[in-house]
């Protein structure tokens, strides 16, 4: 297959940060063996396809997940996790055909199921929101995965994604640093903020610094035949309820003063923060405060209830730095769509911070993450434990 990319990698010096990380920067990134995650999207196939044309030897892999039957979650939207995975499969070989790649396809299904699934399950049940693509990306698609494709003989020397999203090495300090893509659209730095120094060191991200259009741009210019596949936006194909494996459980819906105003069927079918779907008669709109577990009661409010400016965040995970310092300022991310909030953050405990929004109040989702940023470099980020002030 003939490349057609030399115009659009020209642009490549100019989009990338001084220091950034390119496949085929330094005399160690030539002529690499790289394994290329293919999602059978666009983003995954263009990844794969820039660095054969940079000369490596490319190689594509995939991970098989999907327990269910076809007909489980069958004619509902397209998603990472169901019965389409087939379909996406057959979608990535013939991608890795078109560029003359091998292709290998390794089951992950258990390693997803006991750490994703029974995450998703167990946070709600817990009356938390989970978000289980940061949990995917650590500890399958940046794990697992690896691990399954080392052990079955597959050798390599990095691993490259269609993620949007940059590496840069400090050498002052030696730590890879995760950094924001050039397509503000599209960046993907707040999903893989739980990655450790050792996986960063062996990641490649090679559209990080292309906007999307441009790598559409690549696939048509070079008949990739997903060039014009639409994104996958969805965790799961069906109901989430499906996959809570739990039977109704009817509460309370109460007021912050405590007065019941109505009953529901059971949490999981609330978020904090939500507003449609109450199916309360009020004189305000009401929104989901919180989901009190101990009580089985789902507590709501108006508008000026619903957001706080304190909050405690814990797991922590640290990017670019080793230990951060007892207390420093940040922007920060409550949600992948949201955008960053200046903050105050002061550690309170060695796996503990709090974090104060400076000029803002907000929905605080306990279980969700919050990513803390120091300009385009991601300085950590973790779990959403629970609220500390109005």
């Amino acid at each position: 297959m003939k490349l057609n990319i030399s115009k659009t990698l020209s642009f490549l010096p100019s989009l990338m940060g001084e220091g950034a990380q390119s496949a085929g920067e330094g005399r160690e990134e030539f002529d690499m063996k790289i394994a290329v995650g293919m999602s059978g999207g666009v983003d995954s196939s263009v990844a794969a396809l820039l660095l054969k044309e940079q000369g490596h030897e490319i190689m594509g892999i995939s991970m098989s997940i999907w327990e269910g039957t076809d007909e489980t979650a069958a004619g509902k939207k397209h998603s990472c996790y169901g019965p389409d995975e087939r379909e996406e499969i057959t979608e990535a070989e013939a991608v890795c055909k078109s560029l003359g790649i091998p292709y290998y396809v390794f089951d992950c299904s258990a390693e997803y199921k006991k750490n994703v699934i029974e995450y998703f399950k167990n946070e709600y049940r817990s009356a938390r929101t989970p978000n289980p693509c940061i949990v995917c990306n650590h500890r399958i698609k940046f794990d697992a995965l690896l691990k399954t494709a080392e052990a079955s003989g597959l050798r390599f020397d990095k691993f490259a994604t269609g993620h949007y999203a940059n590496i840069e090495l400090d050498t002052g300090s030696g730590r890879h640093l995760l950094k924001k893509a050039a397509d503000a659209k599209k960046d993907q730095s707040y999903f893989l903020y739980r990655l450790g120094q050792y996986q960063l060191a062996k990641v490649l991200f090679p559209v990080g610094n292309l906007t999307k259009e441009m790598v559409r741009s690549i696939a048509r210019s070079n008949g990739v035949p997903v060039s014009e596949k639409d994104e996958s936006q969805d965790f799961y194909s069906g109901d989430y309820r499906e996959l809570l494996d739990v039977g109704e459980k009817v509460g309370d819906i109460v007021l912050t003063s405590g007065k019941v105003i109505g009953r529901h069927r059971g949490l999981w079918n609330y978020t904090p923060g939500q507003r449609k779907g109450l199916r309360i008669a009020y004189p305000e709109p009401l929104y989901v405060i919180r989901l009190d577990a101990k009580n089985n009661t789902v507590v709501v409010g108006t508008k000026n209830e619903i957001s706080v400016s304190s909050f405690a965040v814990n797991d922590l995970n640290w990017i670019a730095v080793e230990k951060p310092a007892s207390s420093f300022e940040a922007t920060v991310k409550l949600r992948s769509t949201h955008k960053e909030i200046e903050s105050f953050a002061e550690m309170i405990g060695d796996n503990e911070a709090k974090v104060t929004l400076r000029s803002s109040k907000e929905p605080i989702a306990p279980g969700q993450s919050a990513v803390f940023y120091d300009g385009d470099s991601v300085i950590g980020g973790g779990i959403i434990d629970r609220t500390l002030g109005p």
